[in-house]
């Protein structure tokens, strides 16, 4: 790929510009609750969202993408080299491991030099191969491309998918006939979910985005109708649950499911007659989760209601709220999701923080079969699995050293099939790294595992350290490999994945301990993580660098206001900072479903006093900060562009350095920044490039 298409094309540039942008400050300030808040730059909202026209707005966004790009321009090589680097560890004509799904076995493949998926099948009975989409097709001529939903009809015939082509995350659906190779008229706009074949492949069931990008429905389409005429099977009334839809293991029920964070409530309808009568598993009750599949008429229900770490039930569809334990939840297993087969059924969950499948019996629940995996330290689970009655399970697998890996387990044997391990073509010896696993002992006592890898030739005495984290949603970063990461590690960086709280890495609790009025502990690990690594001699104070996107960004903003000597360059993504304003407005998105996680600061005065106190914009004072680089996405719906702006123009504003402040916003995307697999691993090479030049390094690092 030429490099002229890497570059940003957001940037409209005149000149170089010799001094980065300074954000205008306008009188603006509210009250809640008795406090009155400032806010300079609350004009970076553009009024009109989600369009933004407000031409002030994108001037100052323009200017500070052409700072970054100008502050960016000397390292060119490097970013280059690096990019070149990761590339290389791109197979680009990669083939996935077909999989058997009824009458066809399906995989996707890339071509040479293509940024997008091909999606093929063949006949298990033989016959040729069929291309049945391909996205470079529907990317083409547009600069963001994602797809959502894919979904082949149990007949085989027809394909439901949706894409996304600006990064708003509002897809559009449309049915693909695989006989004739043609488009059917149905175009389903605003759709925000799977998709979902239903009444023998004659109905699909989705969710359609509302006007606050929420997904407070569950509607059917008829294959041959407008849109306009679906019927609305199930409305929430909450503003901070979401709808979503599925199938039993056996295809025969309809499982629609709404909620937010804390709390569930599942109703089921036979499959052959959507619009029939719903059965409401059991009534929602604040703070209880559970989820919900169907075997032969029985309910199997994964729920918090007896423990934190979740039990599984079981209940008649007669009876559907009365639940009697199969598995009783456990201090020390976690029990995380649930898998019902024909002769058999899986658990998930985590041991110690360690990744677990196990096969378990239908007829007595002690018969467990763990699978047992190489490695002290690793990623695993079920992966795609589409049939009922199966003989092997398909499961991905992956340690911080091992890359991507494929497995069947054979049930009759118990014996574990490699089928694919991700090809490096550039080169990759395991043997010349080294993977790790300590613990570092917060400031309230608690131990914080942290997953390290480096070279083993890595040189003696404190180096360089990256850091990485999450720690919200109770999402648990797992210890996986990263093709783009060897470009830091072979540079003589360590590595390192802090599974702080607010993750469930080590169970519910661990996720618990680090939201709402707990979520400060979230923050203390990671700064405790990274003065602990230092104490233990990986690395020292000014060699760490950081980085983390989202949640994990709004961790980035504490981290610098607290502790900003202790980074050597911070980057981050997509970062939630103005998190009092966003949780204060109602209107926007995510924020009614959010209050659970963080607060409601609209309703409780301590909700909003205890936000204010660590919320990352509203804490920027006047001191040296590390130097940084922020991304922001135009398009984003789940951190606003102005979350970014806003925080970095208030950075500027107070800062006392003289050290880098670089923000780029992506003007045609959203939340996970450019689509497509280059120009993807192009912005990790900005990044990577941004934190050598910060540390020191490019001397002989674009070589």
């Amino acid at each position: 790929m030429a490099q002229a298409d890497q570059t940003s094309k957001d940037t409209e540039l005149t000149e170089t510009p010799s001094a980065p942008p300074v954000a205008e400050k306008r009188d603006y300030e509210y009250s809640r609750h008795g406090i009155t808040i400032a806010d300079p730059y609350h004009w970076l909202k553009d009024q009109s969202y989600p369009k933004v026209d407000d031409e002030d707005v994108l001037d100052y966004l323009k200017a500070e993408n052409a700072w970054f790009e100008a502050n960016m321009a000397p390292h060119k090589e490097l970013v280059d080299t690096l990019f070149e680097e990761m590339k290389g560890r791109i197979k680009e004509d990669d083939t996935s491991v077909p999989q058997k799904d009824g009458d066809f076995l399906y995989w996707t493949e890339f071509e040479q030099g293509k940024e997008y998926r091909q999606w093929y099948r063949r006949p298990v009975a033989g016959g040729d191969a069929e291309l049945i989409l391909d996205e470079n097709e529907l990317a083409e001529g547009k600069e963001y491309f994602r797809l959502g939903a894919f979904s082949v009809s149990q007949n085989g015939r027809y394909l439901a998918y949706s894409f996304d082509d600006n990064g708003s995350e509002r897809f559009t659906a449309r049915i693909k006939d695989l006989e004739t190779g043609k488009l059917l008229p149905d175009t389903i706009p605003e759709t925000l979910s799977s998709l979902v074949w239903v009444a023998g492949d004659k109905g699909l069931v989705y969710g359609k985005a509302n006007a606050n990008w929420r997904t407070d429905n569950a509607r059917l389409h008829w294959i041959g109708q407008s849109a306009e005429d679906d019927i609305e099977l199930y409305r929430e009334e909450d503003d901070g649950f979401r709808v979503g839809a599925g199938l039993s293991a056996q295809d025969d029920w309809l499982v629609i499911a709404t909620g937010d964070n804390e709390t569930s409530e599942v109703r089921l309808v036979r499959a052959d007659d959507p619009t029939g009568e719903q059965i409401m598993v059991k009534p929602r009750e604040k703070g209880v989760e559970y989820d919900v599949d169907v075997r032969d008429g029985t309910l199997f229900v994964h729920t918090n209601d007896e423990h934190v770490n979740f039990r599984l039930a079981t209940a008649a569809l007669e009876a559907p709220g009365a639940w009697t334990t199969l598995i009783p939840g456990s201090d020390e297993f976690y029990l995380t999701d649930v898998a019902l087969f024909k002769d058999f059924y899986v658990t998930e969950g985590r041991l110690a923080g360690l990744d677990q499948v196990q096969i378990r019996d239908y007829s007595d629940p002690s018969q467990i079969r763990p699978i047992a995996f190489p490695e002290a330290s690793y990623d695993a689970g079920l992966s795609n699995n589409p049939e009922y009655d199966a003989d092997r399970l398909r499961l991905a697998y992956e340690s911080m050293v091992t890359p991507d890996s494929v497995y069947d387990y054979h049930l009759g044997d118990g014996s574990l099939e490699l089928l694919k391990e991700q090809e490096i073509p550039s080169g990759y010896d395991k043997d010349l790294y080294r993977t790790e696993r300590v613990e570092i002992t917060a400031r309230d006592g608690t131990k914080i595992p942290i997953s390290i890898v480096m070279r083993k030739d890595r040189a003696e005495g404190p180096g360089p350290l990256h850091l990485y984290a999450y720690g919200a949603y109770g999402y648990a970063v797992p210890p996986g490999f990263s093709t783009t990461r060897l470009s830091l590690v072979d540079r003589g960086f360590a590595y390192a994945i802090a599974h702080i709280r607010g993750g469930d890495d080590l169970g519910r609790n661990w996720y618990l301990q680090g939201k709402l009025n707990e979520r400060a502990n979230t923050f203390n690990d990671f700064v405790d993580v990274a003065k602990g690594l230092a104490d233990l001699g990986y690395t020292e104070k000014g060699k760490i660098t950081a980085s983390g996107g989202s949640a994990g960004g709004e961790l980035m903003g504490v981290i610098v206001n607290t502790d900003p000597d202790l980074w050597g360059a911070v980057v981050a993504h997509v970062p939630f900072v103005d998190v009092l304003n966003t949780m204060l407005d109602e209107s926007l998105p995510l924020t009614p479903g959010e209050w659970p996680e963080w607060g409601d600061p609209i309703t409780s005065k301590q909700a909003f006093a205890y936000i204010l106190s660590y919320s990352p914009y509203d804490q920027v004072v006047a001191q040296d900060y590390p130097p940084m680089l922020v991304t922001a996405g135009l398009n984003d719906p789940r951190v606003t562009y102005w979350e970014p702006a806003k925080w970095v123009a208030k950075l500027r504003d107070r800062k006392g350095d003289d050290n880098t402040l670089l923000l780029k916003t992506n003007m045609g995307a959203g939340h996970g920044g450019k689509s497509g697999r280059f120009q993807s691993i192009y912005e990790v090479a900005e990044e990577f490039a941004f934190i050598l030049w910060q540390m020191g390094m490019t001397q002989n690092a674009a070589e």
